[in-house]
């Protein structure tokens, strides 16, 4: 019975190693004869990933949450994905409920920066690498994620203040910016207005006279420009974190009786779909694109990770910025 034993297990271990050899392993491992990604295991057992989304704010994230779970189908993963409703909360609970189900990996859009040292560390406890995308987090510890895959949002915001101050460089007189903020306390929101700030500080006609959240979304976007009108009879440009609350904003200015593009200069950031017609329009100057697209890139990441490999603790996206003219030129070919 021994022997046979033995012999039955040598030809289970020539079957495998035959198998092995089939799908191309080797200095292949990590992609599917197509060049495609595949399971870092090099197995038929899917790699599970753990994506915790902000929410569904805006143009900007459905694109996102898009790339996500088409590029997860692509990759073969297991694709565990939910909603937090703009709520951090609801993040730390999904990303404890993956935890729990062990999967192989988590990722996540932190919704603030602040306040999660300690999933965080659970997640390293158990063993389950994190990858940020899109924002994020302002955790001393950096050993307690693996990579932070997204746009410089500073760099975005000096880009919209480089434009505003080299318009206005031979200014006589005061130009009054009202200015629709992110999210408080999200990365996005901290530094594009730190960005902003950096630049248009070397132009002293340069003046923000009322700054407040949008929440990213149109509905507020709406609502606080709004309110800017009241109480300013003299505003000059709008510059907002984002375009859904640019296009928000156009709705108050046209109501108002005013015309977004020419009596009110309107800066954006992000670059979807939606703020490309405004802009093809004349309604927005000009926008700082933000590429939502980062599915392929966190697969890539993951599976990289997965399979022993290192990787650049910071992978910065690639980005455009556009007039009006530049937009509408862009449009027909806009995939976001």
């Amino acid at each position: 019975m021994k022997k046979a034993s033995k012999i039955g297990t040598a030809i289970a271990l020539t079957g495998l190693m035959l198998f092995a050899a089939a799908c191309g392993g080797g200095s292949n491992e990590g992609t599917n004869n197509k060049g495609e990604n595949k399971p870092a295991s090099g197995s038929d057992k899917k790699v599970t990933l753990g994506f915790a989304q902000v929410g569904a704010e805006s143009g900007w994230r459905t694109a996102n949450t898009e790339s996500i779970k088409a590029s997860a189908t692509e990759a073969g993963f297991d694709l565990k994905f939910s909603d937090a409703q703009q709520k951090q909360e609801n993040q730390i609970k999904a990303i404890r409920s993956y935890i729990q189900q062990k999967v192989d990996a988590i990722a996540f859009s932190p919704v603030v920066e602040s306040g999660w040292d300690t999933v965080l560390k659970e997640a390293k406890d158990a063993g389950i690498p994190v990858f940020l995308t899109d924002r994020a987090v302002d955790s001393k510890d950096t050993s307690l994620y693996v990579t932070f895959i997204g746009s410089d949002f500073v760099e975005e915001g000096r880009r919209a203040g480089q434009w505003l101050s080299d318009k206005f460089k031979d200014a006589t007189e005061d130009v009054n910016i009202v200015e629709l903020q992110g999210t408080t306390g999200s990365a996005p929101a901290i530094d594009r207005k730190a960005g902003f700030e950096e630049i248009i500080k070397g132009n002293s006609k340069l003046k923000v006279i009322a700054s407040q959240t949008g929440d990213f979304t149109r509905a507020k976007g709406k609502e606080v420009m709004q309110s800017f009108l009241k109480a300013h009879k003299d505003i000059d440009v709008l510059y907002a974190h984002n375009d859904d609350m640019a296009l928000g904003a156009i709705q108050a200015i046209e109501a108002a009786g005013l015309k977004p593009g020419e009596d009110i200069i309107i800066i954006s950031v992000d670059g979807v779909k939606d703020g490309f017609i405004a802009a093809s329009e004349g309604k927005i100057n000009f926008i700082v694109e933000c590429n939502p697209l980062l599915g392929p890139q966190l697969m890539q990441a993951v599976n990289d990770v997965l399979a022993g490999k290192e990787i650049d603790k910071r992978i910065v996206t690639e980005e455009g910025v556009f007039t009006s003219e530049e937009a509408k030129a862009a449009l027909p070919d806009r995939k976001y």
